[in-house]
Order: C-alpha cells, then sequence, then structure tokens
C-alpha cells in the first residue's frame, strides 16, 4: 500500500559507496527508483533549518548547476536547506535522493510539510529512503544516525549555513 521497497546488503542495486561505512545498514527502505542509488556521482548538500535569502540562493544556485551537470543530490528532507537542495535539484530536471530519520510510510515522514516534496522526489526518478522501519517516529537520536548515511551515499559534502552544533556538521564530520 505504500510502495515501500527494501534492499539488503547484498542486493545489487544497495549502493556500493554505503558498504563502505562504518557500520552500514543491514537494511534500507526505500520509496521511488533505487536505480538513483548507484550515481557514481553524486553529493551531499546540507544545512541548516532557518537559512537565510543568502544561503537559500546559494544552495538553489549551486544545486541546480551540479543537477544539470548529472550530478545526483542527496539531502535529508529537512526544512531550510536540504528542501530547498531538493527541491532546486527537482527544478534542474536532476536526480536527488532523500535520506529520512523516520519511518518511510506516510504517516511517519517527518517534517509533515515536506511529505509532498518526499512524493514528488519518488515520482520525479529519485528515492527517499530510511534505515528505520515503517511506522518509526521522528525521535532525536535517529537524526545523526541518518546523516552518517547522507554521508556515505555521497562522494562530497556541501555544507551551507550551519551552527556549531548543527547536523550539517555531524554530516561533515562523518565525511571526513
Amino acid at each position: 500500500r505504500e510502495d515501500i521497497q527494501c534492499l539488503v546488503k547484498d542486493d545489487p542495486a544497495y549502493p556500493a559507496l554505503l558498504k563502505e561505512i562504518y557500520s552500514a545498514p543491514a537494511l534500507l527502505y526505500c520509496r521511488g527508483s533505487s536505480g538513483a542509488l548507484g550515481s557514481q556521482a553524486a553529493v551531499a548538500v546540507v544545512g541548516t533549518r532557518k537559512c537565510t535569502q543568502y544561503g537559500q540562493r546559494a544552495a538553489e544556485e549551486i544545486t541546480a548547476g551540479l543537477a544539470r551537470q548529472r550530478v545526483t543530490i542527496v539531502s535529508g528532507l529537512a526544512l531550510g536547506i536540504d528542501a530547498v537542495a531538493h527541491q532546486a535539484c527537482l527544478t534542474a530536471g536532476g536526480t536527488t535522493v532523500a535520506v529520512i530519520g523516520t519511518g518511510l510510510d506516510r504517516r511517519s515522514v517527518y517534517p509533515a510539510q515536506n511529505r509532498y516534496l518526499a512524493d514528488r522526489i519518488s515520482a520525479a526518478g529519485g528515492v527517499v529512503i530510511t534505515e528505520f522501519p515503517p511506522g518509526t517516529p521522528p525521535l532525536k537520536q535517529h537524526f545523526p544516525q541518518r546523516n552518517r548515511l547522507i554521508a556515505g551515499l555521497s562522494l562530497g559534502t556541501l555544507v551551507v549555513e550551519a551552527g556549531e552544533r548543527s547536523g550539517a556538521l555531524i554530516t561533515a564530520h562523518f565525511a571526513l
């Protein structure tokens, strides 16, 4: 009913880059095109939920430019820079991967304001993924776990506006 697929580590569609990280998830839940996970050129774009106009414009321009060069954009579907990156990628006709820290069923996707964006990503040839089973609520400790997947799916990480103790910098740490 929710159109959720599962990928195990042995599945050929399981992302090769993700297999290389420490404690790669044994199982991924996906909605959309799992083929989007196989990109050889993927960049994470992350940042603050409370972005400035300058940060928003910078994220839009950089993301759209990357998407036009067929670089897959990976982000976390959060408010602010994450949502801007996903939207700019879709507008430019690119492929985007949204990594969430909740279950993938429609009621669990967080934040609720971005459920429509998650649907757009899936419909446009991208994919929404999580390591958490359907029905998992947005728990604080899940988001750093999600950030390791964002970094693990990407060849590089672009941080657009981030506070000192932000999730975006947690993602950058995992990328290092």
